[in-house]
């Protein structure tokens, strides 16, 4: 009986407690898309990235270029001279493809620039909102553009606008948000809004396989 009513009493004070708790969202996404510096920021990384991709394009073309060639040529070259040019392909297409992971892979430039870029104006959200909570007494804030799923949200608990008004955004074209999630937003210590670049990092371009004598004109 003693055991019940220390559960019981337990039980109280946790429903208490989490009724004294202060509980309100932000949605990230909508933060991000609202700053200027933001917007720049993706603006460059998607100028780069466009960058980036043409010269690998132009790597792999050349590889296909020497394909061709060989192709063309190998019933008249020698068995060394073939040996000589298919191993010259074999390289230049390595070439391209550690270019291509350099730019584009998982720890590659592309994710460097935008760590660069994105992370201090993430940082700068980021002390906003914990501001925000520390003088408004708010126990917990979820991200709704997160991996956490919020079924529904009552607009009156959204504090994005309110942090935008702490980081000095203007209000001017900031659009009403649905009260509804189920959407994937941010992941934290990342950027949203994708470049271009950024899902090209395992897709390769059109390029000829590495076994060249395997290939047969048609």
């Amino acid at each position: 009986m003693k055991k019940i009513i220390i559960t019981a009493v337990v039980l109280f004070f946790s429903i208490v407690m989490l009724h004294a708790q202060k509980f309100a969202y932000v949605d990230s996404q909508y933060i991000l898309d609202n700053l200027p510096e933001y917007t720049e920021a993706q603006a460059q990384l998607d100028e780069v990235s466009a960058q980036w991709q043409k010269e690998i394009e132009a790597k792999f073309a050349e590889v296909d270029k020497m394909y061709q060639d060989y192709q063309a040529q190998a019933v008249l070259l020698p068995e060394d001279m073939k040996k000589k040019k298919e191993q010259e392909i074999v390289d230049k297409e390595k070439e391209a493809k550690n270019l291509e992971r350099q730019r584009f892979g998982q720890n590659g430039d592309l994710m460097k620039k935008r760590q660069e870029l994105v992370k201090p104006i993430q940082e700068k959200v980021y002390n906003a909102i914990q501001e925000i909570a520390t003088n408004n007494n708010y126990s917990v804030i979820f991200d709704k553009a997160g991996a956490l799923t919020i079924l529904f949200a009552n607009p009156k608990y959204d504090l994005s606008d309110e942090v935008l008004d702490n980081l000095g955004a203007a209000s001017a074209g900031r659009k009403g948000r649905s009260t509804t999630a189920g959407q994937k937003g941010l992941e934290p210590g990342t950027g949203s809004g994708s470049s271009k670049g950024t899902q090209q990092g395992d897709n390769k371009t059109n390029q000829p396989p590495t076994n060249v004598p395997v290939r047969e004109k048609k």
